[in-house]
């Protein structure tokens, strides 16, 4: 087997449906599959995938078990050289699998590998980011981009040349390509995540036992972005973002994690307060 697709969803029917039947239609010249867990969906998921896809391995679970936790299920199962790991929300092209994996073979240094994902005008998406800071980090939770937008010019790469592959320091987690030996050498995902900052996580992990995350512009798909996130809450959405920033932090600087605690306890007012006026539109900045 060359290629194992992983999906993980929750709540996007329609969107999940676009996304396997692009996904049938790929041109490829070698041995694949595809994985769909259905995070305790409730809207019919399980059950449209199994009637109109009975070629795809469903995996159905009774509670939301998270991104990291349910991607693993089914990352233990690949049968894959290449593991991809792809958001319900997105679409590929025809030739969208068949580019990854050669360019994949091609490239051996790039133990995790993302391509350019474009919204739906065909305009790219930014998927590329530096390792946060403590110093991006903070302006991230006290808002100050809100005031000062390029603050986060460094952190979000704004100058980086999506035209060219390049070596980088982090992937989009909706389009997420591992090879075996990755897996083999650092395991799977941290399952503390519940959702963010677990394929930032992976990166780092990469980069400390030396290998390489690559960004590439062969290879490309249509993101939709944050589809199962525009029907929770701010304050939810808040709360699972806050929770994994403070173990990302604790994790890799627990020195410095005790400030962004302190940041948060001073802003969860505002949010608290932002969360009853509007429901989420969009993911915050991870």
């Amino acid at each position: 087997m060359t290629l194992s697709v992983i999906i993980v969803a929750w709540r996007v029917r329609d969107k999940l449906r676009a996304n396997l039947a692009a996904l049938i239609k790929s041109r490829v010249n070698f041995d694949w599959e595809v994985f769909v867990v259905d995070n305790n969906s409730g809207d019919g998921t399980a059950a449209m995938v199994a009637q109109e896809f009975p070629q795809v391995k469903l995996m159905v679970n009774q509670s939301n078990l998270g991104f990291a936790k349910a991607n693993n299920q089914a990352w233990r199962e690949a049968q894959g050289d290449f593991v991809l790991l792809l958001n319900p929300d997105m679409k590929v092209f025809p030739d969208t699998l068949q580019h990854l994996v050669d360019w994949l073979k091609a490239n051996p240094q790039a133990w995790v590998a993302g391509g350019r994902l474009l919204d739906e005008a065909g305009r790219p998406i930014t998927s590329v980011r530096r390792f946060p800071t403590l110093a991006d980090q903070l302006a991230i939770v006290l808002k100050l981009p809100h005031l000062f937008p390029r603050v986060l010019n460094k952190y979000l790469w704004r100058d980086f040349d999506y035209n060219q592959s390049a070596k980088v320091d982090s992937v989009r987690g909706s389009f997420f390509a591992v090879r075996r030996s990755t897996w083999e050498a650092i395991g799977y995902l941290d399952e503390q995540f519940f959702v963010w900052f677990e394929e930032v996580d992976y990166c780092r992990r990469v980069a400390a036992a030396g290998g390489e995350i690559w960004y590439t512009p062969i290879v490309s798909a249509i993101d939709y972005v944050g589809q199962s996130f525009g029907q929770i809450t701010t304050r939810t959405s808040q709360s699972y973002f806050r929770d994994s920033m403070l173990k990302y932090w604790r994790k890799w600087q627990p020195a410095s994690a005790w400030l962004l605690q302190l940041a948060w306890i001073l802003t969860w007012p505002f949010i608290w307060l932002l969360g009853k006026k509007r429901r989420l539109d969009k993911r915050p900045i991870s």
